[in-house]
């Protein structure tokens, strides 16, 4: 409490993690039998007892994200600039994934052929191995990462390393769009599902890799609906082509 407290007003999400990190050393420490009895960084039926909830200690900001319907005017300028940062975002977009997902994407996650990008699992924030359907425009950025790094697909200055998570931002920052977030394009890409499309809500959030939360759901979904998702991306690379059209 003396850690966490102090912060958690002020650097709210820090604060949760670190709690976390200390609920699990101390799990870990339990196992390995260096301590008993409960783990004090519990946060059911302890720490919450003791701390406000998040919800009522500050506002939930959402990631700053692109309109949808700017995105083909977005993409334009995007594909006009040069670079590995450039190259990353736009693969980025294109796919929905998460920033550590394509900075650390390597050559042997892909299979071009059959249009698969396949993240391992202990790449991905769900510890759960995710295959990505590969649009004809998302491939043609791979393709042209060929000749750079012979480890990662969007390598930094040092070909031996991948970019730097901030490389997309500045990239951002380039296009004088410093206002947006990179992460904020996961949540353009789910409002032009949700609003421009007929596909099924379990369909985009499956190409979201995100965790089904309900656990019997989860017990009886045992497939990645990949088929479905490869026309959602295959949509959404169209949509991204297009000039910008009204809501």
């Amino acid at each position: 409490m003396k850690v966490i407290e102090p912060i958690w007003s002020t650097k709210t999400e820090t604060a949760r993690r670190v709690r976390g990190r200390i609920e699990a050393i101390l799990d870990w420490a339990r196992v390995r039998g260096y301590r008993s009895g409960e783990n004090p960084a519990r946060w059911r039926g302890n720490v919450a007892h003791l701390l406000p909830d998040r919800s009522k200690v500050r506002e939930v900001k959402h990631h700053a994200a692109l309109p949808y319907t700017e995105t083909g005017q977005f993409m334009q300028e995007l594909r006009r600039l040069e670079g590995a940062g450039a190259a990353a975002l736009e693969f980025l977009i294109l796919t929905a994934a998460r920033t550590s997902e394509v900075i650390g994407a390597r050559w042997p996650e892909f299979d071009l052929k059959k249009r698969v990008w396949i993240v391992y699992a202990e790449r991905m924030k769900s510890r759960r191995e995710h295959r990505v359907p590969l649009s004809t425009a998302a491939i043609a950025v791979v393709q042209r990462m060929k000749g750079g790094s012979d480890d990662h697909v969007f390598a930094g200055q040092n070909s031996n390393a991948p970019l730097s998570n901030m490389a997309l931002l500045m990239t951002l920052g380039r296009m004088n769009r410093g206002g947006l977030t990179v992460h904020g394009f996961r949540s353009t890409f789910r409002d032009w599902a949700a609003e421009s499309t007929n596909f099924p809500s379990e369909v985009v959030e499956m190409a979201l890799a995100h965790v089904i939360e309900d656990r019997t759901e989860a017990a009886y979904r045992r497939g990645d609906l990949f088929d479905k998702r490869r026309k959602l991306m295959d949509a959404w690379a169209e949509y991204c082509e297009a000039p910008l059209v009204s809501a």
